[in-house]
């Protein structure tokens, strides 16, 4: 069975959309439902899916931010298809450059939804006998104390994690695996925590509308000073100037 993560703002067209899916008889799942790109992007950080089925446009992240985000932190690993109610060429080209596999008008019926996941079927079957279906995750058995704890605080974001809590789960003694962390990567626990931190609040900041004090809270800290001054001091700019200079000017 293949999975779909259905990403649009209004409950009637997922419904639709999970109902016009049943209806082409494929085997295909909708296994979670989000409402913008950035609860996409969550949800996917955690979660699973074999293909995307998103709107363009809405609120907080619309679909083509969520494609450019998902393009830039797995390539072509995540498979698009875009469904929007705009008949405009402009969406269609970005999507389209941006590496979807189809662009669809909504409302869908169910012989255009079948004629495009059987399409889906067909390149991924070609695709997987050319390549092979080989994975490049690592499992956790292989992996060293230090790798696991960066995959813990990377699977921890937007939240915080403390060097305590990290070391509880790889089983190792607190000041043991600050030292170790600092030996393997030649950065401390808090800074490398830091800086993936930050590194969430610039995408936030240039992918979304979320308000700053949002973001802040977001990423677990709860005064906005300390988080402007923390920011300032690892990207150099203030998070209202790093806003205006990367958010594209059709979306300030």
């Amino acid at each position: 069975m293949n999975s779909i993560l259905l990403v649009d703002d209004e409950r009637w067209v997922r419904t639709a959309l999970r109902k016009t899916i049943e209806k082409t008889g494929l085997p295909f799942q909708v296994v979670h439902e989000a409402v913008n790109g950035l609860d996409a992007l969550d949800w996917l950080n955690r979660n699973q899916a074999d293909l995307v089925m998103t709107d363009v446009r809405m609120p907080v992240m619309d679909g083509l931010a969520l494609m450019r985000q998902l393009h830039a932190e797995r390539g072509s690993a995540m498979e698009v298809i875009v469904v929007s109610g705009h008949d405009d060429f402009k969406y269609a080209q970005q999507a389209i450059r941006l590496g979807a596999f189809d662009y669809l008008l909504k409302p869908v019926e169910p012989e255009e939804m079948h004629r495009c996941l059987e399409g889906w079927m067909r390149e991924r079957k070609a695709r997987r006998e050319a390549d092979g279906d080989g994975g490049d995750a690592l499992p956790w058995e292989a992996m060293s104390h230090v790798e696991l704890v960066m995959k813990i605080v990377q699977d921890a974001m937007p939240g915080e994690i403390t060097l305590k809590e990290a070391a509880e789960k790889v089983h190792l003694n607190a000041c043991y695996l600050s030292q170790l962390f600092k030996q393997k990567t030649g950065q401390n626990f808090v800074e490398y925590v830091t800086a993936l931190r930050m590194k969430e609040a610039e995408k936030l900041l240039s992918l979304t509308h979320l308000r700053i004090y949002e973001i802040a809270e977001r990423l677990g800290f709860s005064d906005i000073s300390h988080f402007s001054n923390m920011f300032k001091k690892y990207s150099g700019q203030t998070p209202s100037e790093f806003r205006k200079r990367h958010m594209p000017a059709s979306r300030v």
